[in-house]
């Protein structure tokens, strides 16, 4: 067993990723992370902001998460990489422009020290921000 020396929570893995203190915001999740990893979390931020300019930002899972009548997109930063996780269908509509990252359902992996490609999150979140809708119209 890991205790974490700033909290005292006891994990099965070592150096386990965690937050010592649930955040209530997506600042307070912002500033929480690693200094250099902060201003890709914010540019993540705006570029889902600026493709769902409705949606609401919440905490959902610990997780900075952007919901417009259902959860879109949600993000989170671990030692190594960026996860994005806008959905099951998502990395099968987006198969050709996802195969350099690592993906299972759901989820991509942006890894820390390479460029992140804003256009495809752009792309992503527009494409999840129609897909609500549909599912809206038909309820």
């Amino acid at each position: 067993m890991w205790k974490c020396p700033k909290c005292g929570r006891e994990f099965k893995n070592t150096e386990q990723d965690h937050f010592c203190v649930k955040p209530n915001s997506i600042d307070e999740y912002i500033a929480a992370q690693p200094e250099d990893v902060r201003p890709l979390l914010q540019s993540i931020r705006e570029t889902i902001r600026a493709a769902a300019p409705e949606a609401t930002e919440k905490i959902s899972w610990q997780m900075p998460t952007f919901w417009q009548g259902e959860n879109l997109v949600h993000f989170a930063a671990f030692k190594k990489h960026i996860g994005l996780y806008p959905g099951g269908e998502v990395t099968s509509k987006f198969a050709e422009r996802l195969a350099g990252y690592k993906t299972s359902k759901g989820a991509i992996q942006l890894l820390l020290g390479k460029p992140i490609d804003y256009e495809l999150i752009t792309d992503i979140v527009r494409w999840r921000v129609n897909q609500e809708a549909k599912r809206s119209d038909t309820l």
